[in-house]
């Protein structure tokens, strides 16, 4: 075996090893605050635990983001046909009044929603690299990360988890 091809194979081995890392939330991102439709501040790790031994689909939107609202119409699908499956809703609106609007409007009221306090900087957003919404993240009934980042509900990836284990 030549010294090239040995070079080649030992970086694409850490290359591979450094993306296969398991995904998790930081302790910080678990203590971050969002305020839920009551107005009572809770924390990310309080809304995950609401959901333990269920399988939780995470949809990080805005009501003045046109992807976000294109893809409305989709989610509904998803929701409806997903029934075992828990859908939480996290706000990036500027302030909670748009926020409450766009759930009615949206008609997602049947819903769990919250509204990010500290918006693009929290804890949470920075432990995620959230650059884009709207943002999908799919937690296993185990608490486990299953997809850590879609930016499009026809992701094949989020179809096939959703598919393969959260379906009916």
């Amino acid at each position: 075996m030549s010294i090239k091809r040995i070079i080649l194979l030992v970086a694409l081995h850490i290359f591979l090893v450094g993306n296969a890392q398991e995904k998790r939330f930081t302790q910080a991102a678990l203590l971050d605050t969002l305020i839920d439709t009551q107005g009572n501040r809770v924390t990310f790790a309080s809304v995950l635990k609401k959901h333990e031994g269920k399988p939780v689909f995470i949809d990080i939107w805005a009501t003045w983001c046109r992807d976000c609202l294109v893809a409305m119409p989709q989610l509904h699908e998803l929701m409806d046909d997903a029934k075992k499956v828990d859908f939480v809703f996290i706000s990036l609106d500027r302030n909670q009044d748009s926020w409450r609007k766009g759930i009615e409007k949206y008609d997602l009221g049947q819903r769990e929603h919250y509204f990010s306090v500290e918006g693009w900087k929290s804890d949470l957003f920075s432990s995620i690299d959230l650059d884009w919404i709207p943002r999908y993240m799919i937690i296993g009934p185990d608490g486990k990360i299953e997809l850590f980042k879609a930016i499009k509900l026809d992701d094949i990836e989020l179809k096939r988890i959703i598919d393969l284990n959260h379906k009916k």
